[in-house]
């Protein structure tokens, strides 16, 4: 847990859990472009993930070292984006969320990148009229 005090006050210090770093991160990563979603940091997150358990934080480790974030992430990303320029933005974003929301100093954001998700061929969009389909109108009269 970290201890920061809030500057020109006396009243005293605010302790700020690791976990609210981690939920404040995954809450951020999820709002970037290309990130379909997080991935199970071990076996047992894995498992509560197939229960249907949701939380904000998976996929998300913190280390706080005197008043220093370092932030470990696990990601699933879009087939077809620009991975590396993907996982600069997460970092991006990660690092001001927590510094602002937190009042942290981040000194490093990781992404593991655990997957790529392969858009499904039956979702893929019908074609459109004038595509080579056959439309009901210009019948015979």
């Amino acid at each position: 847990m970290s201890e920061t005090t809030p500057p020109g006050s006396g009243l005293g210090k605010v302790r700020i859990a690791e976990e609210v770093v981690a939920l404040t991160a995954g809450m951020a990563v999820t709002e970037c472009y290309g990130i379909v979603g997080m991935a199970p940091r071990t076996v047992q997150e894995g498992l509560s993930g197939l229960l249907r358990r949701e939380d904000a934080a998976r996929g998300v480790s913190v280390r706080i070292e005197e008043d220093e974030v370092y932030i470990d992430l696990h990601v699933v990303v879009q087939y077809g984006v620009n991975i590396a320029q993907v996982c600069r933005n997460v970092q991006e974003q990660v690092k001001y969320a927590v510094e602002t929301m937190c009042g942290l100093k981040v000194n490093q954001v990781n992404v593991h990148v655990r997957g790529v998700r392969v858009p499904d061929e039956r979702s893929q969009p019908l074609p459109a009229l004038g595509d080579g389909a056959e439309s009901d109108e210009g019948g015979t009269a």
